[in-house]
């Protein structure tokens, strides 16, 4: 018999002010120690790099934010030997809506038609132009926050002042769909473990519950599975979860899809078994979960759902799902969803030097250029990337220039100026960011700052203001 190889040493990956999605109790399984490695942010890179080389580790486990994701796609090329799980291609949804665009349009999965502008000018003419209503987005990161950065707009000058306040850097512009509802499905190996109904309340259009929406979990349709299993298959990810809206229509468009989302204890449990189970090669049990299981689940109330912890099936439960009061479990798919492993791939689908456009475009020298065709993806009739450039931004650039010199301790002044910011949320802001990046947060994006727990709606509003009013005094 031949002899077995060792188990893989496994890290948990976490990164400071941000929350943890997985802890060791979600690999009970797992025989051997597990460590974990924390990221610091700030110049933090080789700190951590050294970290995971001195440790031994094999495989890091976790999600990475948005604001670190180019970041640790370096620290990814520099531990050659260490498995990311998720990888970060896995991972390259998490980022930003847009990547999400891209994502769908290379895999032909269904998408509202959608525009990508990395100039305002440009953005302005198209607004003009289209027809209305239309939904702005921020792009950054894998979730909206409840519906606060999905904005309708129905006409041109809505769109401006939105943007005017907003700064949204890239523009994201999407077709409004009026919806019946969506649809939110969570996968492991590829496996649909959960899926609910979000409808909004009458006469609304955001689905979201902290927007009044309503939830349950039964007849889940068949076809918003197969494309959740779709494109987590694409995505080649170990979890997943994708929002799938039902139009009135009746056609399914993804709208958001990710590695990064919510879950129940029990379902980042299952992931954890599941990844003991792929990690070890087989040797370690791999979950049984039956095909909508969550009808029955769901009628719990969230309250408990949120307490339950290693939920576990019997291999019959499939044969004979009933629950006490005779019900079953009768809609599965004749070749039900098995669970399946993720092939492991040590090569790059979505390398930063081709598809960060985001910084990329933030780093050309504007003045002077008419249109760089070296940044413009290839675009079907579902999505179009317009990045251009003009002689009459360059003044605006050239003043962000200026106001991105700023010192670390004018940065830090600017921030305790802020009506309800004190010294230990500064000090929580700038041990995420440095001074420069916090300074191009506020230009690009000033939503990439609730990425610090303690910077929720409020604050975020209160820090743009003054920011404004600084940009005045300086200009």
């Amino acid at each position: 018999m031949p002899e077995q190889t060792a188990l893989p040493k496994l890290g948990l990956l976490y990164l400071n002010h941000v929350l943890r999605f997985f802890d060791r109790s979600n690999f009970k399984h797992w025989p051997n120690r597990i460590e974990h490695v924390t990221y610091r942010w700030g110049n933090d890179k080789q700190r951590f790099i050294n970290e995971v080389k001195r440790k031994k580790i094999d495989v890091l486990i976790g999600n990475i934010p948005a604001t670190a994701y180019e970041t640790f796609r370096e620290i990814a090329r520099e531990l050659p030997g260490v498995r990311f799980v998720p990888s970060l291609d896995a991972q390259f949804a998490n980022k930003s809506k847009e990547n999400v665009t891209h994502f769908c349009h290379k895999y032909q999965l269904p998408v509202p038609k959608t525009e990508i502008f990395y100039v305002r000018e440009q953005a302005n003419t198209f607004l003009r132009q289209t027809t209305y209503p239309k939904i702005i987005k921020r792009s950054y990161g894998p979730s909206n926050y409840g519906g606060y950065y999905v904005h309708k707009v129905d006409s041109y000058s809505e769109a401006e002042a939105l943007l005017d306040n907003k700064r949204y850097l890239p523009i994201y512009v999407q077709d409004f769909v009026p919806m019946q509802a969506d649809i939110r499905v969570m996968l492991v190996g590829h496996k649909p473990v959960c899926a609910f109904w979000r409808r909004p309340p009458e006469g609304e259009w955001l689905t979201n519950t902290s927007q009044g929406g309503s939830m349950d979990y039964q007849n889940v349709p068949q076809r918003a599975l197969d494309i959740a299993v779709e494109a987590s298959r694409a995505a080649n990810a170990e979890y997943w979860a994708c929002d799938i809206a039902l139009g009135h229509d009746n056609e399914f468009r993804i709208l958001e899809c990710a590695t990064a989302f919510a879950a129940f204890p029990y379902i980042r449990d299952w992931i954890g078994q599941y990844l003991c189970w792929q990690l070890s090669d087989g040797r370690l049990a791999r979950p049984h979960i039956p095909d909508y299981n969550w009808e029955e689940l769901g009628k719990m109330s969230s309250q408990v759902l949120r307490t339950l912890r290693h939920i576990q099936f019997s291999s019959s439960a499939e044969i004979y799902p009933q629950t006490d009061c005779g019900e079953m479990f009768d809609e599965l798919t004749p070749q039900g969803y098995p669970i399946l492993g993720v092939q492991y791939r040590s090569f790059e689908e979505w390398p930063s030097e081709h598809w960060n456009f985001q910084d990329r475009f933030g780093r050309q020298p504007l003045a002077g250029v008419k249109t760089n065709h070296s940044l413009i993806a290839e675009a079907g009739e579902d999505v179009a990337v317009v990045i251009t450039a003009s002689n009459e931004i360059s003044g605006a650039v050239e003043h962000q220039s200026e106001l991105a010199t700023l010192s670390d301790q004018q940065v830090r002044d600017f921030l305790l100026s802020v009506n309800g910011i004190g010294e230990k949320t500064v000090e929580q802001l700038l041990g995420v960011f440095s001074g420069a990046s916090l300074i191009r947060a506020l230009q690009e994006d000033p939503t990439r700052l609730t990425q610090v727990k303690s910077i929720k709606h409020k604050k975020l509003d209160s820090i743009i203001e003054q920011w404004q009013k600084t940009q005045l005094s300086l200009a």
